[in-house]
């Protein structure tokens, strides 16, 4: 049986680099890994699971989760998803250690993965797209953690899968519906969350892409909610006030509800058509009171469950995702099909 220590004998290296080379992990040089990964290969090594598994339970490992959940509906199916999984590992002695957040403040994710530092053997984060966070997790990466961003991407990072969505693809998306439904004129007010989420700056990039055939689409104006309802519904109902001629809206982040209430106070010959992404409680009800037309779903729980999933497969049995990005494809939601 070929063992990591004959492996690092014949290389001439410690157990330590070989496990760290052979699991992608850690600080290893690039000709190292390479030549423990050749050598671990031409000796057909096999890793031990039940070994494996048998030093999780002994070590407990703990998956860290970072996300900003609070006051958006939208995440409660994604933290479903995760519960959901950490269950299954829970017999390992892995678990979850959860922070949300309200909000995307760079300074509060910082914090937070200061904290964290150590503590962890892998993190699923919902990344603010900073340069300084982006730093601090290639930290995290280089020490042996394995790093997954949850429903959002984030740029200049060396994070170890995403799972989501395809963002540009549901503003394409969403401004093909306006199309099909109101024709080739549309004056639009987007409504995002934050500029620095990548997927929320994605979906508008979409949106425009996919309206760069449209000459007689028009975007009145982007505003900012945080995610957050009573932000969304006054600076929904300023927007609309102040920008009359919007006859389309674009509810690319949470906050929905807001916005819609918002759209409940015109009169009903001005109100704009809706198109929101989620399924979320109150946006459905908002679709059955003929407020929001259709809805664009993201398949919250999956991206949670495989997330988890992901995380723990690596902390329990060493195992690193495959892909750099998994993605949950768009659908479409009508009141027909709720």
């Amino acid at each position: 049986m070929v063992t990591i220590k004959k492996i690092a004998e014949l290389c001439g290296v410690s157990r330590g680099t070989v496990d760290r080379a052979l699991n992608g992990r850690g600080r290893v040089s690039e000709k190292t890994a390479q030549y423990v990964r050749q050598m671990a290969e031409q000796l057909g090594y096999e890793p031990n699971p039940a070994g494996k598994a048998l030093a999780a339970r002994k070590n407990k490992p703990v998956v860290g989760v970072i996300i900003s959940s609070q006051g958006n509906a939208f995440f409660d199916d994604v933290i479903n998803g995760l519960e959901t999984a950490a269950k299954e590992y829970k017999i390992y002695g892995a678990k979850l250690q959860m922070h949300t957040l309200k909000g995307y403040y760079p300074e509060e994710q910082l914090a937070v993965l200061t904290k964290m530092w150590g503590k962890i053997a892998a993190l699923i984060i919902n990344p603010i797209d900073d340069k300084r966070i982006a730093t601090i997790l290639n930290k995290y990466e280089e020490s042996g953690v394995l790093v997954i961003a949850l429903n959002n991407d984030i740029s200049s990072c060396n994070r170890r899968a995403y799972v989501g969505s395809d963002y540009i693809n549901g503003g394409e998306t969403a401004c093909a519906l306006f199309n099909a439904i109101m024709g080739k004129e549309a004056e639009v007010g987007i409504v995002i969350g934050d500029n620095h989420i990548m997927g929320h700056q994605q979906r508008v990039a979409g949106f425009k892409a996919r309206m760069a055939n449209l000459s007689g689409f028009h975007i009145a104006q982007v505003i900012q909610n945080s995610d957050d309802d009573i932000c969304s519904y006054n600076r929904t109902k300023e927007m609309l006030q102040a920008k009359p001629e919007i006859n389309a809206l674009f509810l690319a982040a949470g906050g929905s509800y807001g916005a819609c209430r918002a759209v409940m106070e015109l009169p009903e010959a001005q109100r704009p058509l809706v198109i929101a992404f989620d399924s979320v409680p109150a946006t459905v009800e908002m679709m059955r009171q003929g407020i929001v037309r259709a809805i664009i779903y993201q398949h919250p729980f999956r991206q949670g469950n495989l997330a988890a999933r992901l995380a723990f497969e690596y902390v329990v049995q060493g195992k690193v995702p495959t892909k750099d990005k998994y993605i949950m494809k768009n659908d479409i939601k009508l009141l027909e099909n709720l």
